[in-house]
């Protein structure tokens, strides 16, 4: 099997729909259970790693 990334949305878009539908649902035990990342905050630390930038880039 020859895998390459897509080289434009369109191919993007093709490659995805040819995902049999078995792989593409969560309970399919070829993919791992989806599961909700805690919430990002911005922290004290955050904000101490740029406080004395002049420019954030």
């Amino acid at each position: 099997m020859n895998i390459t990334e897509a080289d434009s949305i369109d191919e993007l878009i093709a490659d995805c729909a040819d995902i049999p539908p078995s792989v593409r649902q969560s309970s399919s035990p070829d993919c791992p259970a989806q599961r909700l990342a805690p919430a990002w905050e911005v922290t004290e630390g955050c904000h101490a790693q740029v406080r004395d930038l002049d420019e954030y880039v």
